[in-house]
C-alpha cells in the first residue's frame, strides 16, 4: 500500500527593506503588511498638483509668509511605521514633534498630516491598506488630492477611524483643517483644467 506524503506549503516570504532598496529607481517601493508594492512615479499632472499644494501650504505654515509657521513639510518622505515602509506624496509634522529636524534617509515618527495624490495605479491601496495603517499609527489629518476628478477631501482621525471634514470640487476655496489659514482657490492646483466643472456631491470612492 502506497501512501502520499503530505505537501507542506510554505507561506510567501515577507518583504524586507532590502526589497525596497533593490527596487528600480523609476518605481516607488513600499511595504504594507509584509507585501512589497511598487508603482511608477506620478504623472506630470499628478506631480504638478502635489507641488502646487505643497507650496500653498508650506509658505504660511513653514516659511511664515503671512501665516503662523510651526510645521515642517516633506515631499515623498520615506516613513517606517513598525513593519511598514510608506511613501506618501506629501507629509508634515508639527515642529515640536521634530525638535531635531529631519535627517537620514527615512523617519519613524508618524506625521501629523499626510496627503495622498490619487491615481489609477494607487487609488485602491491609498484608500484602503495605507489608510488603515495611518489610522493605526495616529496620523491625525489625512487629505486625498484627486487630479483626475479635480477634487480634494480632508479627513480627521476620531476614535481610531477617519471622518470626512469635507470634499471640495469646482471653484471652491481651500481652507481645511489643520491648515485653515492657507486659503486659495482649488483651481490653483490644476492650472490646465481651471474651467472644467466637477460634480460637488458625494465622497471619494
Amino acid at each position: 500500500m502506497h501512501t502520499q506524503s503530505a505537501v507542506t506549503r510554505q507561506p510567501p516570504a515577507r518583504a524586507t527593506y532590502q526589497d525596497v532598496l533593490d527596487a528600480p529607481p523609476h518605481m516607488v517601493a513600499e511595504i504594507l503588511e509584509g507585501k512589497l508594492y511598487m508603482n511608477p512615479r506620478p504623472t506630470m499632472q499628478h506631480g504638478k498638483a502635489s507641488a502646487i499644494l505643497l507650496r500653498r501650504l508650506a509658505n504660511p505654515y513653514e516659511d511664515q509668509q503671512n501665516g503662523p509657521g510651526g510645521w515642517q513639510f516633506i515631499h515623498e518622505p520615506e516613513i517606517h511605521l513598525d513593519e511598514h515602509v510608506l511613501v506618501p506624496d506629501l507629509a508634515a509634522w508639527l515642529d515640536e514633534h521634530l525638535p531635531g529636524g529631519m535627517y537620514g534617509p527615512y523617519t519613524s515618527i508618524s506625521p501629523d498630516w499626510i496627503c495622498e495624490t490619487l491615481s489609477p495605479s494607487t487609488r485602491k491601496v491609498d484608500l484602503t491598506e495605507k489608510r488603515d495603517i495611518y489610522a493605526h499609527h495616529g496620523v491625525k489629518n489625512l487629505w486625498y488630492l484627486d487630479p483626475d476628478k479635480l477634487a480634494l477631501e480632508a479627513l480627521s482621525l476620531d476614535n481610531g477611524a477617519y471622518q470626512s471634514l469635507g470634499r471640495l470640487a469646482s471653484k471652491k476655496i481651500v481652507s481645511l483643517p489643520p491648515f485653515e489659514s492657507a486659503q486659495f482657490p482649488l483651481t490653483d492646483l490644476w492650472p490646465g483644467n481651471r474651467t472644467q466643472a466637477v460634480n460637488e456631491s458625494g465622497q471619494l470612492p
